[in-house]
């Protein structure tokens, strides 16, 4: 049985033990949807904006001192957004409604989490998944061209959970000026 189907069931159980939940998504941090039960929202962006959200919540936890990520919650006057970490790799994040039991939100998606994340660390391993087909390098190693010659390593990855920083730059020509100006 493949990662997706499991974790989907776990989604579709979370439905029958906290009331009031109206949708479930499973995500890479990265933002790729692993699985979902999100009616009537696009989950593709409920993703994407996960990963966004938690980009932010990991600096500001960082910047507050307060370790490591957990758990983020968001309230709209329709309901709640609550995203939980699932492992170092994956997050799931629910939708409920406004009158949740938010503190059975949080003990069944905290539980859910860690089911996801072990689902996702035994079933998704070294050489599967999207990447399969490439070549797996070896921690430390240098890479190599297709004819076997060393290459300049890459820059260091960013840690998860980090934002680009982007530095402002003049602009290297002036503007033209528009007609009736």
């Amino acid at each position: 049985m493949a990662v997706e189907t499991d974790v989907l069931d776990e989604l579709r159980r979370l439905r029958t033990r906290i009331p009031r939940l109206t949708g479930s998504l499973a995500a890479t941090v990265d933002g790729l949807v692993l699985a979902h039960d999100v009616p009537e929202t696009e989950p593709e962006g409920l993703a994407a904006l996960t990963a966004a959200a938690l980009g932010v919540a990991h600096r500001m936890t960082d910047a507050a001192a307060r370790g490591d990520f957990r758990e983020l919650l968001v309230r709209g006057t329709r309901g709640y957004v609550a995203t939980y970490a699932a492992g170092t790799t994956a997050v799931l994040t629910l939708l409920a409604e406004d009158r949740v039991n938010v503190g059975r939100l949080h003990l069944e998606g905290r539980r859910s989490g860690a089911r996801i994340a072990d689902l996702v660390t035994t079933r998704v391993g070294p050489g599967t998944g999207r990447h399969a087909d490439r070549a797996a390098r070896t921690p430390g190693a240098a890479p190599r061209s297709a004819l076997g010659e060393h290459l300049t390593p890459p820059p260091t990855a960013r840690p998860i959970g980090t934002l680009p920083v982007r530095t402002p730059q003049r602009p290297t020509h002036q503007p033209r000026p528009q007609p009736g100006n």
